[in-house]
């Protein structure tokens, strides 16, 4: 079984224990239902419990982690993490893990209070099905985090539209997630059904064409190469 470079998921050998999945809501007569957890009993656990997922790209996300560790240090006692870090190092606080296989990711989804992710259309729809707003910090290829801006160009997008809290600075980050500890339930989706699927149709087929456009543009960065290399040694053999 493989990874999924989106969500994060991994073989299920490399799975991370998740918390006990909480009962779902599910919308009755509908065989793809929006996943809306149930609001825990708060004197089960007094710390709200936040997910970060940064999918299995190969390309490093240090500036997330390190943003997160700065936070966590005020935030500690308020909030149990579950960090799902792929390439990136492991951050310095509870909870860290690569990788999820995909019935943990699942369940730490369903769990969580907030959601924390890179700009995947796949974690971003999978958050959403969850009854998440996600909160969204998109990979900057600038700093060697993507091979190109397709993520912030996704990201700001869904923003605008209100499907994402889009973060794109520290003070962003920290804010929104100071809003999140100070009232969850501003970050969870309307259980509307007939809305929502729309939604994840929209989300869904635009990742896919963001993927395609991707995969066009590696095509064509290999091809120019291959054509710049025979002119070389065209040139050379003159």
């Amino acid at each position: 079984m493989s990874g999924d470079a989106s969500t994060g998921t991994a073989p299920a050998h490399r799975s991370a224990p998740g918390r006990s999945t909480p009962h779902v809501a599910r919308p009755v007569g509908r065989p793809d239902p929006v996943l809306v957890p149930r609001q825990r009993d708060r004197a089960d656990s007094a710390r709200l419990q936040l997910l970060v997922a940064v999918g299995t790209d190969k390309h490093p996300f240090d500036r997330l982690v390190s943003w997160l560790e700065e936070w966590h240090v005020e935030a500690a006692d308020h909030v149990g993490l579950i960090v799902q870090h792929g390439h990136t190092r492991a951050p310095e606080v509870p909870g860290a893990v690569p990788f999820l296989g995909h019935d943990a990711l699942q369940r730490a989804m369903a769990g969580a209070d907030l959601v924390v992710c890179h700009g995947g259309p796949a974690t971003i729809l999978e958050a959403r099905r969850h009854g998440h707003l996600p909160i969204v910090v998109p990979r900057d290829p600038f700093l060697g985090e993507h091979v190109d801006d397709h993520q912030q160009l996704f990201a700001r997008r869904l923003g605008a539209a209100g499907m994402v809290a889009l973060c794109e600075s520290r003070e962003e980050l920290r804010d929104t997630l100071a809003a999140g500890l100070a009232d969850p339930a501003r970050f969870a989706v309307a259980a509307d059904a007939a809305a929502s699927d729309a939604q994840q149709a929209a989300v869904a087929r635009v990742g896919q064409i963001v993927d395609e456009l991707v995969a066009a543009a590696a095509r064509r960065r290999r091809w120019w190469r291959v054509r710049a290399r025979s002119a070389r040694g065209e040139e050379t053999d003159r």
